[in-house]
């Protein structure tokens, strides 16, 4: 039996992120529309971190796979990353293994392309600047992924540290068509008249005052993902007309930004994709998409680089 090993440079090579969101629209429209089998992720905790389970079947596009992802902060100091993961790709008709994907790289492809897709779907056509907090590598793909549906002018960030403000700073100015980038001194200053404020962060705690959010702004966030953790503070979701999130029963189960707050849901992602649901309807609403994450994504974007990757010949078949 032969398996396609897909490293992380594979992965991005075959998931351009376009490309990525067009697989999120496929899972979060099968997801509501019933065509996705996704039991809740499973949690096993160690000495040290922790271990989540994903497995997900999508019956309309075909896709089958599982997800393991560990969380180990510690890693830093060992001079690994902190989260590191593998996705392993099933053939629906026999459950035979067909690949075996970089887990971190395609966590981190898909869950920028949720965003992306929120985006497309309740941003502000018109919106051209956006408040970032955090400078991590889920900050920089909310951010690419914005940039291939708005035409974005400005980013202000914000980072608990400022190197890696300047850092990403950095990076992102060498982005095609690069957006101007400040590295911000406030919260504040992040959110003030930002027409997108994107939170990609590890706090447990709110990261900025929801009175200063401007009427029209998006708010994705996608950091908190624990009952008890959140990054919105209950006026900046209670100010939200609009709240979205990937998964109802995923969210109700993790949301902490949503729970405590005792906020209201308005629709899953996937039934403003399939036409149940208006997306953004007034241009001074606010909106929100909190996302927690869901196997549905990854099923969905590995099953897409996947079939980029057989058909370009990317990464290396073993025998197993």
């Amino acid at each position: 039996m032969q398996l396609r090993i897909l490293s992380s440079a594979d992965v991005r090579a075959a998931l351009p992120m376009p490309r990525a969101i067009e697989a999120m629209r496929c899972a979060f429209g099968q997801l509501s529309s019933g065509q996705a089998v996704m039991p809740l992720r499973s949690r096993l905790s160690t000495d040290e971190g922790l271990t989540l389970f994903m497995p997900a079947y999508l019956r309309a596009s075909g896709d089958f796979a599982v997800k393991v992802v560990s969380v180990y902060e510690g890693n830093r100091e060992r001079g690994l990353p902190a989260v590191l993961g593998v996705v392993l790709v099933l053939d629906a008709h026999t459950g035979a293994p067909r690949a075996l994907l970089d887990g971190a790289t395609l966590t981190e492809l898909r869950t920028g392309a949720g965003g992306g897709l929120a985006a497309e779907l309740l941003a502000r056509k018109d919106a051209r600047i956006v408040g970032m907090f955090g400078a991590s590598v889920q900050a920089r793909a909310q951010l690419a992924a914005v940039l291939a549906v708005r035409r974005i002018t400005e980013v202000r960030v914000l980072s608990r540290s400022e190197s890696s403000a300047a850092r990403f700073a950095a990076e992102v100015s060498t982005w095609p068509d690069a957006p101007r980038v400040t590295i911000a001194r406030s919260p504040r200053e992040v959110v003030a008249g930002a027409d997108i404020v994107i939170t990609a962060t590890s706090s447990g705690t709110p990261v900025f005052d929801g009175r200063d959010l401007a009427p029209g702004a998006h708010l994705t966030a996608v950091g908190a993902h624990t009952l008890t953790a959140r990054e919105l503070d209950e006026v900046a979701v209670r100010r939200a007309s609009k709240i979205v999130v990937d998964s109802r029963e995923a969210a109700g189960a993790e949301a902490g930004d949503l729970l405590l707050a005792g906020a209201t849901i308005y629709a899953e992602l996937g039934e403003i994709v399939n036409g149940l649901r208006p997306g953004r309807e007034m241009a001074d609403e606010i909106t929100l998409f909190k996302s927690v994450g869901i196997a549905a994504q990854d099923a969905a974007a590995a099953g897409a680089a996947l079939a980029e990757a057989e058909a370009r010949g990317l990464g290396t078949v073993v025998e197993i």
